[in-house]
């Protein structure tokens, strides 16, 4: 379906797709807005019982407003399908990113606090749709996004109710079958809407993952409610720890981490087999957690079994001595796969062919030097020229929430305690960080030398990439383009530079012959230095030559087009002209272009 219209939207690519329908990247055509477009099955619009669903329960969803559930804007129907408009969530690095890519891009545990930073979230955002009558019934790694300030948004939320739970797990079973090649193999299975002779993609085997996350009730086919969501919430946060989903008698947390939290406590409670047994108030129980670990690996089992033998199971295999338990336990954890690719990748590989696995980077314990940063209030403000180049045109208002900015660009003190965390120059894409023969950085006998008298200068020759990364490392991000602006014209609208109506080479370093250190020039209204010239600095956006049109249709917290060729790099260079410094000058390249004029400088949300 890409480039075709459905409805006001134009479908950009295809970016998933699950028992509830396939979602794509869309932007809708007339006030060029990028969306995520839900498409559900197509055979429902032909099911009575599901248009009667539909009808009745669209609307609480899109009245869910929680800034950890992603927001459905409208419904649609068009070409014989309905498809839900929701929110675009992008990263900081403005990808499209779950939980699980998040993990994967780690290479590492999540700390603790991380861990449980990103827990609470869900757990807020659970609890304010229980409350509203309202459950996911769905859970699972690839419905967390990563969100633009790295938080955690829940999307397809109730979505399982409103397809109907006999549709969605039939749906579930089913994929879930013919992914691991069984449908040939039923009669039953014939009436399988998709064609059984068509390729299994790596994207259907994710409904494996579906199924670590259902409750028990789930499975039986028994009318769900909030308490799936408890039992799913259990799930996540014994994988978020251990990197493994619970199967059978499974390890406690504490003998594979050093986390300090009673996490086994905390999955103990929420995988009961009785729905009425599961937490109620679920931030409440997360929080009220000790650090006391009060089940042993054996006693887990023990109570495990006891508690699902009153639901009539049987446990024969299960064993009083702690060898046969620990060895059990050993041989049952399943390892979760860390991304939709790899999760199928084992079921279809060729023993003859040899894989290629990426050589393990070393990455050493470096805490980063932070920059003093200055918080701009959010309201309106105006960007843009209209005498200027042609891509500054239309000057026009933009509103923005508050931020916080990073005093002065990135120095190469700061950057190669990066380099040297990340243990080269290569990203986990094998981008390009930082291209060394461009920048003041040197290897010497494996070791990272600066040159003399540098280290206080802006780092250059660095990737968009390298400046995305960095960020993230920080905990920050790259400025949007409207963000960059009105933090340069220092609360002065009518400024033509950062200085105000005039600039010369007391003022900033340009039309010179090398970088100078950070914090040389006077500081803007705003306190910061070096926003003109030293330094091109890369923006997040990507490069339109005429955004400007659109943003005047769109002016709340503008982002840029939804893709490009090239990203923004505001602010001119030590060997820029005049004219390049100007406030409203616009200036692009490639994300993988470096060399010797590029920079950047970070911000956080405020």
């Amino acid at each position: 379906m890409e480039g075709q219209i459905l409805g006001d939207y134009k479908i950009l690519k295809k970016v998933g797709q699950g028992a509830l329908g396939t979602t794509f990247l869309a932007e809708q055509r007339f006030i060029k807005k990028p969306y995520i477009l839900k498409v559900l099955p197509p055979e429902l619009a032909c099911d009575p019982s599901f248009i009667q669903r539909f009808e009745a329960q669209i609307a609480s969803l899109a009245a869910l407003e929680h800034p950890h559930i992603v927001k459905v804007h409208t419904v649609c129907w068009a070409e014989g399908r309905y498809f839900l408009v929701t929110d675009c969530i992008l990263s900081p690095g403005g990808q499209m990113k779950n939980v699980a890519d998040h993990m994967k891009e780690k290479g590492q545990p999540l700390q603790e606090e991380e861990l449980i930073f990103m827990l609470k979230q869900v757990a807020r955002a659970l609890e304010y749709a229980h409350k509203q009558g309202l459950a996911h019934r769905n859970l699972k790694l690839n419905n967390l996004l990563i969100g633009p300030a790295h938080e955690v948004v829940v999307s397809d939320f109730a979505l399982s109710s409103v397809v109907g739970e006999g549709a969605f797990m039939y749906r579930c079973f089913t994929s879930w079958a013919r992914t691991l090649g069984l449908a040939h193999q039923s009669e039953e299975m014939r009436y399988y809407p998709l064609p059984l002779e068509a390729p299994v993609s790596s994207l259907e085997a994710s409904f494996l993952q579906n199924m670590a996350f259902l409750a028990p009730e789930q499975k039986r086919s028994h009318t769900v409610g909030p308490e799936a969501d408890i039992y799913a919430f259990g799930v996540l946060v014994y994988f978020l720890c251990t990197g493994f989903f619970p199967e059978g008698a499974f390890l406690n947390i504490a003998s594979l981490t050093s986390y300090q939290k009673d996490w086994d406590q905390l999955v103990f409670d929420c995988l009961q087999c009785a729905p009425e047994k599961r937490p109620k108030e679920l931030l409440t129980w997360l929080e009220d957690k000790t650090t006391s670990r009060a089940f042993a690996l054996e006693d887990s089992v023990r109570i495990i079994a006891e508690e699902q033998e009153k639901e009539g199971a049987s446990f024969d295999w299960i064993k009083k001595e702690e060898s046969v338990v620990e060895e059990y336990a050993l041989t049952s954890v399943a390892v979760a796969p860390s991304s939709e690719e790899e999760s199928f990748a084992h079921m279809m590989r060729d023993p003859i062919v040899k894989e290629y696995h990426p050589a393990i980077k070393e990455k050493h314990a470096c805490e980063p030097l932070l920059t003093e940063m200055v918080r701009i209030q959010g309201g309106f403000f105006w960007r843009g020229s209209d005498s200027g180049q042609r891509d500054e045109l239309p000057r026009h208002k933009v509103q923005v929430n508050s931020f916080a900015i990073d005093i002065h660009p990135v120095t190469n003190e700061q950057f190669v305690r990066f380099i040297d965390f990340m243990g080269g120059e290569k990203d986990h894409h094998y981008n390009d960080l930082i291209r060394l023969k461009d920048s003041r950085i040197n290897r010497l006998g494996g070791k990272l030398l600066i040159e003399s008298g540098y280290a206080n200068h802006p780092v250059v020759g660095v990737t968009w990439y390298g400046a995305v990364a960095y960020a993230e490392w920080v905990g920050k991000r790259l400025a949007t383009e409207a963000e960059w602006e009105i933090a340069a014209r220092g609360n002065a609208e009518e400024a033509l530079y950062p200085t105000g109506e005039a600039i010369d080479k007391t003022h900033a370093n340009f039309f010179s012959s090398d970088t100078t250190a950070v914090m040389r020039y006077a500081p803007n209204s705003y306190g910061l230095y070096d926003v003109a010239g030293n330094v091109y600095e890369w923006c997040y956006d990507w490069y339109g030559y005429n955004y400007y049109e659109t943003s005047v249709l769109e002016p709340n917290n503008p982002k840029g087009p939804v893709q490009g060729v090239y990203r923004v790099l505001r602010g001119g260079c030590w060997k820029s002209l005049k004219d390049d410094l100007r406030c409203a000058h616009r200036h692009r390249n490639n994300p993988n272009a470096v060399n010797g004029t590029y920079g950047f400088r970070c911000v956080s949300n405020a």
